[in-house]
């Protein structure tokens, strides 16, 4: 009989030691938006330990790519086993990591002012989970990242709002030169850059004022250098991307701008394969800022 209670009691432990080591992932979160006049949905991982603290956690804004959604990256990412990982090893610090549905917005503002989803993002859904979550609101520990479109938008962010993020990790991110722009086929422009920019738009006429104002490239020649320079930045392109050409550009353009970031180029393509085995040294490098 002592034997079996023993058992049991050991039986006990390990899996509370077992949960203990697993954050907890919530899905079919949302906000209702003023902005869009719509629901913005969201996925969110909090640390192991969240619920038996009463601390507050630094957060990171995990942006999905283009056609996917809010549970992109802990279905295809495996986002919170990595994270669940890294946190026991103590490789990264427990930390919040939310991820919003964007549609295919590319997180900016369309061209016609009918969905604001960059004014939303940072008008009402920052504000939404720091005030819904334990979260540390400095701008210290507040770090963003994402893939592609979500590249694209965490980058973007974190030039335009140098103020909110401390680090920002964009991985094959969709950054593209004028050149490139300009000589897209018709059908690639009017199915996926119309809806921000403008439909039918041909050759030189698709470099719209909007579309300056939104190019990374643009704006790091433009942008106050002391401010873009208080963000830490990280990025990470597959030699086989297809993207290669903007991220390569972003990477020569902030040498020559005295930028400091790190430029990884890793074997790989566009793919999940890539950010699998990329966002931890990508929460990695956020996470340093934290501490």
């Amino acid at each position: 009989m002592k034997r079996t209670v023993i058992t049991i009691l050991i039986l006990l432990i390990s899996i509370h030691l077992s949960n203990a080591q697993h954050g907890k992932v919530i899905e079919g979160l949302s906000m209702t938006s003023e902005i869009l006049k719509d629901s913005v949905n969201f996925s969110i991982y909090l640390p192991p330990d969240y619920d038996t603290s009463k601390r507050s956690y630094p957060v990171v804004y995990l942006l999905h790519g283009y056609t996917d959604n809010e549970t992109a990256w802990v279905q295809f990412g495996e986002v919170n086993r990595i994270l669940d990982r890294d946190i026991a090893s103590g490789k990264i610090p427990p930390m919040i990591v939310v991820m919003p549905d964007a549609g295919v917005t590319w997180y900016i503002n369309d061209h016609d002012g009918k969905v604001r989803y960059e004014d939303m993002f940072v008008k009402e859904f920052l504000p939404y989970v720091e005030s819904s979550y334990r979260t540390r609101t400095q701008k210290r520990y507040r770090g963003i990242a994402g893939l592609s479109m979500g590249g694209y938008g965490s980058f973007l962010f974190a030039l335009k709002y140098p103020n909110l993020f401390t680090a920002c990790a964009p991985l094959s991110a969709a950054i593209f030169t004028k050149d490139e722009v300009v000589s897209y086929s018709q059908e690639r422009w009017d199915k996926t850059e119309a809806v921000m920019y403008g439909k039918g738009l041909k050759g030189k006429k698709r470099l719209t004022k909007h579309w300056v104002a939104n190019n990374p490239l643009h704006l790091l020649k433009t942008l106050d250098i002391k401010k873009v320079k208080s963000v830490r930045y990280y990025f990470d392109c597959g030699d086989d991307d297809f993207l290669y050409r903007g991220n390569a550009a972003t990477h020569v353009l902030m040498r020559n701008l005295g930028i400091p970031h790190e430029f990884r180029i890793r074997d790989g393509a566009h793919n999940w394969n890539y950010w699998r085995s990329g966002i931890s040294d990508a929460l990695t490098f956020i996470g340093e800022s934290f501490r």
